[in-house]
């Protein structure tokens, strides 16, 4: 298993990387995820001012209904929407960095 002072070690290689390219964008954003998967600074809650407590209402809209054939589909109905957000995000922040292009496209769809 990769230890948390082993992905410590590769960020900052890759942030003194003298001259970053896509491929180095690439693995800073994987080993970041890694980390943040592995070792996260926080419990697994929302930072955000929500609260998910049981008995706050509407519970049941926090819960993602979505299915679709895709395994994305697949691995995303059913769960906490506080859980996939964070995760969508990081990927959103990956597609800016490597394939602006598709990232300028999918936020024009979505305004």
């Amino acid at each position: 298993m990769i230890t948390e002072k082993d992905l410590q070690e590769a960020i900052a290689e890759c942030q003194g990387e003298r001259d970053p390219n896509s491929r180095t964008c690439i693995k800073l954003a994987a080993f970041y995820i890694l980390k943040d998967h592995l070792y996260p600074e926080k419990p697994e809650e929302l930072t955000h001012g929500y609260s998910y407590a049981a008995g706050a209402p509407d519970d049941v809209e926090n819960i993602i209904d979505y299915y679709s054939d895709t395994e994305f589909g697949r691995l995303i109905d059913g769960r906490k929407a506080a859980e996939v957000w964070p995760l969508i995000d990081e990927l959103v922040s990956v597609i800016q960095l490597v394939v602006p292009r598709v990232y300028d496209s999918f936020m024009q769809k979505l305004q």
